[in-house]
C-alpha cells in the first residue's frame, strides 16, 4: 500500500485537500486523516496538486517498422514523464495494423514493453473491410480511417467502403480529416512556383481550411445518416467547429471531436521561426482559428484534448517542405502546456482534468479510468504548479531527441505518475520494473 497525504485533488469539477491511499493497481480509499503502518510508503503531498493520469486518445508509436523514430517503449516512458498514463495509438506503422492478427501482435509489443496503459485502433483501408468488422468493443479503442492521407499512406476515398465501415462498425470510427482532391490541387500549385523547397508559412495555405471542412463535414454526414459512433481527431480550424453540438451531455453524443495542443499552442506566424518543427497534418493555421478552437473546447462544442504524438528524426525534419514528414512529439509537455494556459487564466485546473481525462474516458467508454475514484485504477499525476524548468535537449525523453518546446521554460513541473498503482516516474527518474495494462472499454 502506498499513501499521499494532505494534498489537492483536482477531481471531477471540485479542488478539494484529502488523502489518497493505493493498494495494488487501484485506489483503495479517499479520505481525510488516513493511516498506514510504518511498512508502507508515505507522500507528502502539501503545496502539491493531484490529477488522474492524463488519458491520450491520439498518438503514433512507430511500431513497428519505423522504430528509428521512437518506439512503444521510449514514447511511453516519455508519455510517463508527462503525466500521460494511457494512450491510443495509430495503425499507420509497418506492416500497417489492417488485420486482427497484425492488431493482436501490436498488442503482445506494449504488453511486454509500455510503461503506460495502452490501447491500439484498428486501421481501415479501401479493401479490408471484412477484418475492420471483426474489432472487439470491449478491448479496443476504435477503428481509424484516414479520410485524408498522411504518414503511412492509408487514404480510405472509395464512397462504398466510407458507407459500409459507417453503417456497420461495431465501435467508436475516429477520422483524420482534409480533402485529398483539395490538397492535392494547392500542392501542385505551389510546386510548380517553388519545387521542392516551399516555405513552410504556406503548409496551412495547401492544407487549408476548404480540405478540413469539406472532409469533416463529409463524415458527419456519413455518421447521421448511419447513426455511426463519430470521432474527429485534431480540429484546425474554426469553421470546423460549428459542425459540433454543446446542446447535449458527453454521454449522449454520437459525434464528438478533439483539439491538439499544437492548435492551441502555435499559430501560423509561428512558421517562419519554427519551420518543419510545426508541420503536422492538419496543418497549424491562423491565430483566429485558434481562438476558435479555445472557444469550443471552453463551450463544449469540443470534447478532448490530445497530443497527436508523431516523432520524425531530426534529420528527416530538416529536409525542403515536400520531404520533411509532418508531425511531432509532444506527449511529455501535453500536460505542462496546459498548465501554462492555466496560469495565464485561459483554463481552469478542473477543466484541463475534464478534457484531458474525464471527458476521455467518457467519449471512449474507458473502464475504470480517468477519474480519481475509489475502486479505479490508480492512475494518477502530482503535479508541482510552481516548479518551472526549461526544455532542453538533455531531459527531452521521446526517442526522436528534439521537442517544438526546446529553449521554453514551463512554469509547472511533473512530480510522480502513477500508473495502475505503481510509482512509475518520480523526481524525475522512471521506474520500469513494472509495465502497463491494456485498456478496457464498458461498451454495451
Amino acid at each position: 500500500m502506498l499513501l499521499i497525504k494532505e494534498v489537492s485533488i483536482v477531481n471531477e469539477g471540485q479542488i478539494k485537500t484529502g488523502d489518497i491511499l493505493i493498494k495494488d493497481d487501484r485506489i483503495e480509499k479517499i479520505g481525510t486523516a488516513l493511516s498506514v503502518d510504518g511498512k508502507h510508503k508515505v507522500i507528502d503531498g502539501k503545496g502539491l496538486h493531484l490529477f488522474p493520469g492524463v488519458i491520450d486518445d491520439q498518438v503514433h508509436f512507430r511500431e513497428p517498422g519505423l522504430t528509428h523514430k521512437g518506439n512503444i517503449f521510449t514514447e511511453s516512458r516519455a508519455a510517463v514523464a508527462g503525466g500521460v498514463t494511457s494512450f491510443m495509438e495509430m495503425p499507420n506503422v509497418n506492416p500497417q495494423t489492417i488485420t486482427q492478427e497484425l492488431l493482436e501482435a501490436k498488442y503482445q509489443i506494449g504488453a511486454k514493453n509500455s510503461l503506460a496503459n495502452y490501447s491500439f485502433y484498428m486501421g481501415s483501408t479501401n479493401t479490408n473491410l471484412d477484418e475492420v468488422l471483426k474489432t472487439d468493443p470491449a478491448s479496443v479503442c476504435g477503428i481509424k480511417i484516414f479520410m485524408g492521407s498522411s504518414t503511412g499512406n492509408m487514404l480510405v476515398d472509395d464512397q462504398e467502403t466510407l458507407e459500409n465501415i459507417f453503417r456497420n462498425a461495431p465501435i467508436l470510427i475516429a477520422t483524420h480529416c482534409e480533402d485529398e482532391a483539395t490538397i492535392r490541387a494547392n500542392t501542385e500549385k505551389f510546386v510548380a512556383e517553388y519545387g521542392d523547397n516551399i516555405p513552410f508559412k504556406y503548409h496551412p495555405v495547401i492544407r487549408n481550411e476548404e480540405a478540413c471542412y469539406l472532409s469533416s463535414s463529409k463524415a458527419v454526414e456519413l455518421a447521421k445518416k448511419n447513426d455511426a459512433r463519430l470521432h474527429i481527431l485534431h480540429i484546425s480550424t474554426g469553421k470546423e467547429t460549428n459542425l459540433f453540438t454543446n446542446e447535449i451531455p458527453l454521454g449522449q453524443k454520437r459525434i464528438t471531436s478533439e483539439a491538439c495542443i499544437h492548435h492551441l499552442w502555435f499559430s501560423d506566424a509561428d512558421y517562419d521561426e519554427k519551420g518543419a518543427f510545426i508541420k503536422w497534418n492538419p496543418a497549424v493555421k491562423s491565430a483566429e482559428d485558434r481562438d476558435q478552437i479555445w472557444k469550443a473546447l471552453l463551450d463544449d462544442r469540443i470534447d478532448v484534448i490530445a497530443t497527436d504524438h508523431a516523432p520524425h528524426t531530426l534529420e528527416e525534419k530538416q529536409n525542403p517542405y515536400m520531404k520533411a514528414p509532418s508531425g511531432g512529439p509532444l506527449i511529455q509537455h501535453t500536460l505542462v502546456a496546459m498548465l501554462d494556459f492555466y496560469h495565464q487564466g485561459k483554463i481552469s485546473l478542473e477543466r484541463i482534468a475534464e478534457k484531458m481525462c474525464h471527458a476521455v474516458a467518457e467519449c471512449f467508454d474507458v473502464k475504470e479510468r480517468g477519474y480519481i475514484r475509489e475502486g479505479y485504477k490508480a492512475d494518477l499525476v502530482l503535479v508541482d504548479l510552481d516548479k518551472p524548468w526549461t526544455v532542453d535537449k538533455g531531459n527531452i525523453r521521446a526517442k526522436c531527441g528534439w521537442s517544438p518546446f526546446d529553449g521554453h521554460t514551463f512554469k509547472s513541473s511533473i512530480e510522480k505518475t502513477f500508473v495502475s498503482g505503481h510509482l512509475a516516474y518520480t523526481d524525475g527518474e522512471l521506474d520500469e520494473s513494472k509495465l502497463g495494462q491494456r485498456l478496457k472499454f464498458d461498451r454495451k
